[in-house]
């Protein structure tokens, strides 16, 4: 396994992740040291074809191409075996670009047709999971490894808070416990290209200091990653304590699916995190 270069030189980076049997994954070394498994993973691995090849997660909306659900199946279960989560329940939702969240109950009964875009767990046989394919991903966890979260976070869902829900929310069912974040690949800057109006809402939420670059024709570029790194730490996280990449999903494409890169017929990746595993005595 190898280093990638950090985004900013003071944020610690993520961990490029390979099995013998080729499956590329990211992990993040703070979310290994609290016992968590979990992953970012990347198209690198799995058995679907093209244009989803080859570890595709999930199905793009709207697009006549579909991958078969079997595959995708077997996409996570490959997953869920490197990173040692084989047993346990994959829990998806409905992303909407939103700041809904849902928190796993303890009867273990979930509902994959909710809206939602934040998944929260304290259940050690579940895995909270997300899909993106230019969206950030974002996974939390307190520090003992008792209570996480998987977060999907598009332009809208970090103008929505959904990063900001979901750490309230573990500081609600964990009071007084520090929270860890690993921000995984998502598109960056230099490829994520927006109009006016995206710009206004990110000035409208961050001020003089939205993470954004203008251009002269009045369209410009979103940094999603920064924006997160500020809400992360406005809401209470150290900045020692935040881990991201360099990894661009537009740009990478030998590694990550990307619905703008591909015009929306590709496939998606998943974040997945689940609590850490507690010892019999």
């Amino acid at each position: 396994m190898a280093e990638i270069p950090s985004i900013h030189d003071n944020t610690p980076v993520l961990i490029r992740q390979t099995e013998s049997f080729g499956l590329v994954w990211y992990q993040s070394p703070l979310l290994l040291a609290a016992g968590t498994p979990h992953a970012f993973s990347t198209r690198i691995g799995g058995v679907s074809p093209p244009p989803f090849d080859s570890l595709n997660m999930g199905n793009p909306s709207g697009s006549p191409l579909q991958d078969e659900a079997v595959r995708i199946m077997r996409n996570y279960l490959l997953l869920q075996e490197a990173i040692g989560a084989k047993d346990r329940t994959v829990l998806r939702v409905h992303q909407v670009h939103g700041n809904a969240l849902i928190v796993a109950g303890e009867s273990g009964e979930w509902d994959s047709c909710v809206k939602a875009d934040a998944i929260v767990v304290t259940r050690a046989d579940q895995l909270a999971s997300v899909r993106i394919a230019d969206c950030t991903p974002v996974l939390l966890a307190v520090e003992d490894g008792s209570a996480v979260a998987a977060v999907h976070a598009g332009w809208r869902g970090v103008i929505a808070g959904v990063v900001t829900r979901a750490m309230e929310q573990l500081n609600r069912l964990r009071p007084r416990k520090r929270i860890i974040a690993a921000i995984g690949p998502c598109i960056g800057i230099d490829s994520f290209e927006v109009g006016p109006e995206v710009l206004g809402e990110f000035r409208s939420a961050f001020g003089a200091e939205a993470p954004i670059r203008l251009r002269a024709d009045g369209k410009g570029y979103v940094d999603l990653r920064q924006a997160i790194v500020r809400q992360l730490i406005a809401g209470g996280v150290d900045e020692a304590r935040i881990e991201s990449t360099d990894r661009c999903t537009f740009r990478d494409n030998d590694e990550f699916f990307s619905h703008r890169r591909d015009q929306g017929v590709t496939g998606r990746m998943t974040a997945l995190i689940g609590v850490k595993m507690r010892k019999l005595r």
